[in-house]
């Protein structure tokens, strides 16, 4: 019987590898150049990692990989992350309380269950945390490294959608909902759950009343936000500060020409964040996303430190960018074909293959019947003068040549032209 990959669970191809390689050097770049260091998380954490802080709602504990982690039985009970941004909160905690200012990121897979096995339960993660800084530029910072990420993978009809977590707990909060209700009631509300709004409205009419207009808002410029603050700041107060904290985040991405659209209904599922929430689509694919998290650290254990963060999801991303046919190396690659009945010709091409390696080119040597046709340069090695033809694939044309060096200069150095 053919034995079967697990259900929810993909291979990734050498094309899919190509793609996955490429975003990940885009995002390494991009991070390394902004001054981020990155990190990495075990694969497995303890469950209350996840669950003494109400950090993950119930429907997504709900889902995760958990067992008991072996040490007879009083072994701890631990998960497959089911997402990047609370290990690395643990990371910071644990290794890096000490900094005023932590700029990390991480490339991870996650793991969540998914009951129809349909789509993928292992998916695997772009994420940056920006810790200990709580300015508007620093938010403004993570919204425009990851369009910059994007730019560079050459994604051009970019959505970036805008919400505040700030706002949304305000109104919830005036309903007298708990901060483990939050969430969960707001996601509701965004289904068209009509037995929530409508006992909201039987408690709590005024507010209410609010609740429309708020979940209705929808704009490219920071003016309607303005007048959203005329209209609150008699009859909600505890609205403004978020309200201005927002209205400073969109003022300075209007500064910098960024398009965004403002909408509250894009902050689902904001379980830990406490201000900005950004969510960036192509089409109808959600690319990724963050905000700001101010609370979580404290309630992980930790001191009261300021932070926010994004994630960009690959598996998504991989279906979406472009790529050239060849990478620049990979339209350099040689195949090196020896006589291999004589034992100089072999030591030949050992020597050359590890020359050419070390002057950046992609150096392998025939086995079998290897198809040339994925190779742009075959060079043919023989014991006697000439003792390499190179073979420029692209055009058929054949050069005999005398020496290593040679070659190399023939082929253009490091990487070939």
């Amino acid at each position: 019987m053919r034995v079967q990959k697990c259900k929810g669970t993909c291979d990734l191809s050498t094309e899919q590898m190509r793609r996955f390689r490429r975003i990940e050097d885009c995002f390494r770049d991009s991070c390394v150049k902004w001054g981020y260091q990155e990190v990495r998380t075990p694969t497995i954490e303890y469950l209350h990692l996840f669950t003494s802080t109400g950090t993950l709602t119930p429907g997504t504990l709900g889902k995760v990989y958990s067992f008991l982690d072996w040490d007879g039985w009083s072994g701890e009970r631990v998960v497959l992350r089911p997402e990047g941004t609370i290990p690395a909160v643990r990371l910071y905690i644990d290794e890096l309380a000490d900094k005023k200012l932590a700029r990390l990121f991480y490339v991870i897979n996650t793991f969540i269950f998914e009951e129809t096995g349909k789509e993928n339960r292992e998916k695997w993660q772009c994420g940056v945390e920006l810790i200990g800084a709580d300015s508007i530029s620093a938010d403004v910072e993570l919204i425009t490294l990851s369009l910059e990420v994007l730019k560079k993978l050459g994604l051009e009809d970019i959505e970036l959608k805008l919400s505040h977590a700030g706002l949304i707990r305000a109104l919830l909060t005036g309903f007298g909902l708990s901060p483990e209700e939050q969430g969960k009631i707001f996601d509701r509300i965004l289904d068209g759950d009509v037995a929530v709004l409508t006992r909201l409205k039987e408690e709590t009419p005024e507010l209410a009343r609010l609740l429309t207009p708020v979940l209705d808002m929808k704009g490219e410029t920071p003016g309607f936000l303005r007048n959203l603050k005329t209209m609150f700041s008699s009859s909600l107060p505890e609205f403004i500060p978020a309200l201005d904290n927002f209205i400073g985040v969109v003022d300075m991405l209007t500064a910098m020409g960024i398009k965004y659209q403002i909408d509250i209904a894009s902050g689902r599922g904001f379980e830990y964040y406490t201000g900005m929430i950004f969510q960036i689509y192509s089409g109808d694919a959600k690319l990724g996303g963050g905000g700001r998290y101010d609370a979580l650290i404290p309630l992980m254990g930790g001191k009261k430190t300021p932070a926010s963060g994004f994630a960009l999801q690959m598996n998504t991303l991989m279906n979406v960018i472009d790529i050239p046919q060849f990478s620049e190396k990979q339209a350099n690659k040689i195949l090196i074909t020896p006589d291999t009945e004589k034992p100089g010709a072999m030591k030949s091409a050992y020597s050359i293959a590890e020359s050419l390696r070390g002057a950046g080119f992609i150096a392998s040597i025939q086995v079998d019947n290897e198809d040339k046709a994925d190779f742009r340069w075959v060079i043919e090695v023989n014991n006697a003068s000439p003792l390499f033809v190179v073979q420029n694939q692209s055009n058929k044309r054949k050069q005999p040549v005398e020496t290593i060096v040679d070659i190399i200069k023939l082929l253009g150095g490091k990487g070939g032209s």
